[in-house]
């Protein structure tokens, strides 16, 4: 009985894999990352480089991360949202601190691609954004 068993068992293992996989979310090719590694005496939250190219007249949706980011731009300009203030644009030289929590965007509005260098200390085992629709 245990030699039809196993068979099955690894079937089963193995379609479940495939299916895990297939739901993994596919890279983002406008996202490099330089290093994640916990941070120092603290387990419990990572530290993440990288870097993000805003293609021309893209960006991302109102979101809010577990942790803190500390953002520069390294080209172009970025317009920064933080929900309930007005647009601020950050050229090259610029930063920025998101506390963790805040609802936030970047965006690019103009007709040349932008590139932020981001550092990020967020909690570990959780979502890196989470979308906000409201």
């Amino acid at each position: 009985m245990n030699k039809l068993i196993i068979p099955a068992v690894v079937a089963a293992i193995g379609a479940a894999s495939a299916v895990a996989w297939s739901q993994a979310p596919a890279p983002n090719p406008n996202v490099k990352i330089y290093y994640t590694t916990p941070l120092e005496n603290d387990a419990s939250r990572i530290v993440r480089l990288q870097s993000i190219t805003i293609p021309p007249k893209e960006g991302n949706n109102f979101h809010r991360h577990p942790g803190d980011q500390w953002s520069a731009v390294q080209e172009g300009e970025v317009t920064l949202t933080i929900k309930g203030q007005e647009p601020r644009t950050l050229k090259v030289g610029d930063s920025a601190y998101i506390p963790r929590g805040t609802v936030h965007r970047n965006q690019n509005l103009t007709d040349k691609p932008a590139r932020t260098v981001e550092l990020n200390i967020m909690d570990k085992d959780k979502p890196l954004l989470e979308l906000v629709t409201q």
